[in-house]
């Protein structure tokens, strides 16, 4: 101990290692923290779960969550393969994902209900047993709940076949049945298999958007032992939109529109719409507003509110216009000169000049646009847009949810040899990292995107207006831009979408990325910018969907990349053909999981219908991966020689033992 650590050495590191010893302020309790710390890294690493493009439907990623992507069904395979019947393993794995629903529907038709009771106790005991066996004593304890911490360890630790024990284990059952206490114990135990069960979930990108409440995945999100996001580019618009940024408040507001949304923006977020609404029913009351109407195919709406829907939807459209012009011409290192579309209109002929082409434009009411001033906001709009500001800023909810999305979220992250980002690095065609001016300086690859997030994370928390305000508009360019990773392509054709029949301006071309990440020397270049090991290592991707009802694999370049998006909004299962894919990587297999639609959750307790699913495995270990070997393993290693340290300084007389 004394060669590898110098006097010297030492010295220059005391500060720190007093701290230290305030936590470990004896030989025997740093040497016991090394000894168990090097155990630790000897263990197999946990199960981790990737999930992507929620889009707010919150039925079908609950039960994801809760069935781990058909990972506590394969435990109950795995361990009650001889000794129950498929109907009783069907009831189990529902137990497990729903236990108050599956109990009160047991409740009702179930004679000797204690017997259920006690029958399930000892299944859920072992299936628990079953599931914790790769944890240590230490890290199961953190995970119990509170309430029977004590006896599920004590019941998880116990040898039923012991015959000085035996009575010990049954009377622990048979006084939790006794004292009724059977349903929340079940309760718990389940919730706790749920959460042995994954390690750690991966939310790779998109959680707002399209479906009905983005609001309920981010409450369940933050109360997810651990859990990490990449931010989609739906995310950052809302994250921009929690800020202030109006443009991003426009998209948002105009998307919860289209989709007929607009009650979680306010029911739950508690945004005041009156002021727009009042506005659109005024200004477009004898306009049909018929390229606005909401889609309300999957959405629980009143009939009669959605020509009003449709009339808010065009009003915050054109505003939405007008505020991205300013954002344009406020910076120009943004390069989009070309969608400033407002003064391409002739407002008299009714027809717009793109690329030297003239076009009819399907809606020519624009009550609100000066010709000569375009882009400028009208008194009323201007007013509601500043109302709209001080609500999104002012709603408890909202801040709460974004400021999660912040500390637990990056634009991208490197984990266990994994690279997980929601669309991809930006490239040019020739395969080279794109390249974009921030404040004066170029940046490329994983500068760009490290530059990004530094500067939006500034235009949340940051007091100094000038940053400020350069963070919020960059927060509509990463929902927009062309080098944005999150969003992937040269343009987005909004305008054209509402106001042109031509399909030839609807067109959006996808970052080289989408065809290049299939090129192998291209990759290999993405897999050294972000120091990955190109033999071991994968990207991980969602933001497209894989349309797999035309053949197309999730799976790319020969297993270094997958693409995780197939279609969890139902909006894109009509292009899709499924309901989306997850990855589950253990310590020793990579399995692909495609989902075919979930219908409900009183299906799926009533009639025991899990989410049917394939599970493809897409790579197999000789050696299991051991947590020495994961990004957690870095960090326990690195405590490891802190501690030796320690115990070096106490060996040679610098600190002394308390």
């Amino acid at each position: 101990m004394k060669e590898k650590y110098s006097y010297q050495e030492l010295k220059s590191k005391m500060k720190y290692l007093k701290l230290l010893a305030n936590q470990y302020p004896t030989i025997s309790k740093a040497s016991t923290e090394i000894i168990n710390l090097e155990a630790i890294l000897n263990l197999p690493k946990g199960t981790e779960h990737f999930l992507s493009d929620l889009h707010g439907e919150y039925e079908a990623f609950i039960h994801v969550l809760k069935n781990g992507s058909g990972a506590v069904r394969r435990k109950i395979e795995e361990l009650f393969t001889d000794t129950m019947r498929e109907s009783e393993k069907k009831t189990l794995a529902t137990l497990v994902y729903y236990p108050h629903s599956k109990l009160d529907l047991i409740k009702k038709t179930d004679q000797n209900i204690e017997d259920f009771y006690r029958i399930s106790i000892y299944r859920l005991v072992e299936l628990c047993k079953y599931c914790s066996s790769k944890y240590t004593r230490s890290k199961v304890r953190k995970l119990l709940p509170e309430e029977y911490g004590y006896v599920i360890e004590e019941l998880l630790h116990e040898h039923r076949k012991s015959e000085h024990k035996e009575e010990y284990y049954r009377s622990i059952v048979e006084s939790i049945i006794e004292l009724g206490q059977s349903e929340d114990f079940i309760v718990a135990i389940c919730t706790t298999i749920q959460r042995l069960v994954v390690d750690r979930l991966h939310i790779v990108g998109d959680i707002y958007d399209r479906g009905p409440r983005p609001d309920i995945i981010v409450d369940r999100l933050m109360d997810h032992h651990c859990v990490d996001i990449q931010w989609g580019n739906h995310d950052i618009l809302w994250m921009g939109a929690a800020a202030g940024e109006k443009t991003c408040i426009a998209n948002a507001l105009r998307i919860s529109s289209r989709y007929a949304n607009l009650d979680v923006i306010e029911d739950v977020y508690g945004i005041n719409l009156l002021p727009l609404a009042t506005f659109s029913m005024s200004t477009y009351k004898d306009d049909p507003c018929k390229e606005f109407m909401p889609k309300t195919e999957n959405a629980e709406f009143n009939t009669q509110e959605v020509p009003l829907v449709a009339k808010m939807h065009k009003a915050i459209s054109i505003i939405q216009f007008k505020l991205e012009g300013d954002i344009i011409s406020r910076r120009p290192e943004y390069e989009m000169e070309h969608r400033l579309l407002l003064d391409k209109i002739d407002y008299d002929k009714g027809t717009i000049k793109l690329d030297g082409k003239e076009y009819t434009l399907k809606d020519n009411n624009f009550p609100t646009i000066d010709p000569e001033s375009p882009y400028t906001l009208t008194e009323e709009e201007s007013d509601i847009v500043d109302k709209l500001v001080r609500s999104f800023r002012m709603s408890d909810k909202l801040q709460k949810h974004v400021n999660f999305l912040f500390i637990k979220g990056s634009i991208y992250l490197k984990y266990n040899g994994n690279l997980l980002i929601h669309g991809g690095v930006p490239l040019n065609e020739d395969g080279s990292f794109m390249e974009m001016k921030l404040k004066g300086t170029k940046y490329k690859g994983k500068a760009l995107l490290d530059r990004m997030e530094k500067l939006v994370r500034e235009g949340y928390y940051e007091s100094n207006e000038e940053k400020r305000l350069y963070g919020l508009d960059l927060f509509w360019y990463l929902w927009t831009g062309k080098c944005s990773s999150l969003f992937g392509k040269d343009e987005m054709t909004t305008f054209e979408r509402y106001f042109i029949e031509e399909k030839e301006t609807h067109e959006e071309n996808k970052n080289p990325y989408y065809i290049l990440r299939e090129n192998m020397d291209v990759l290999k270049d993405i897999f050294e910018e972000f120091d990955m090991d190109f033999e071991e290592d994968h990207i991980i991707n969602g933001h497209v969907p894989v349309k797999f009802k035309r053949g197309e694999s999730p799976v790319k370049a020969n297993g270094k990349v997958f693409v995780i998006d197939g279609g969890f909004s139902k909006a894109y299962q009509c292009k899709t053909g499924m309901a989306g894919y997850t990855l589950i990587y253990n310590s020793r297999t990579l399995q692909l999981v495609a989902h075919e639609p979930f219908t409900s959750k009183e299906d799926a307790v009533e009639n025991e219908r899990d989410i049917i699913s394939s599970t493809v495995l897409v790579e197999h270990k000789s050696k299991r991966r051991m947590i020495a070997n994961t990004n957690d393993g870095q960090q326990l290693s690195e405590k490891v020689e802190d501690l030796k340290t320690l115990l070096a300084a106490y060996r040679s007389g610098l600190i002394k033992e308390k």
